[in-house]
């Protein structure tokens, strides 16, 4: 019995969970390999696409593909860490120079 190579294709959105093997094939790139799984006929993407091969992101997509690959989409940010940051820090108002802080957590 032979085992077939393959490679995956993976995103996540709050409405769709894809994963799909896709048959691999020497010197395969990840747009060939998005392209195989069918993924842009389910989600169709507005703006350039974000990839990554095991959680570590790539700015090529005709970056070679090695058997076994699990070959990411990423979705764009739905909120800027920097704003949630900046919002917290106004609801609790905590300031180092200020007396009592550091016990303030005891209460």
């Amino acid at each position: 019995m032979t085992q077939v190579a393959n490679v995956w294709v993976s995103y996540v959105s709050p409405e769709l969970q894809f994963y799909r093997a896709v048959e691999f094939e020497q010197g395969m790139t990840v747009r060939q390999a998005i392209d195989k799984s069918g993924l842009l006929q389910q989600v169709p993407f507005e703006q350039p696409v974000h990839v990554g091969i095991f959680s570590v992101q790539i700015a090529d997509l005709d970056h070679i593909l090695e058997e076994g690959d699990r070959v990411e989409v990423y979705r764009p940010l739905q909120a800027n860490p920097k704003e949630i940051r900046r919002k917290r820090a106004l609801a609790n108002p905590v300031s180092r120079y200020c007396r009592g802080n550091r016990f303030k957590h005891l209460k």
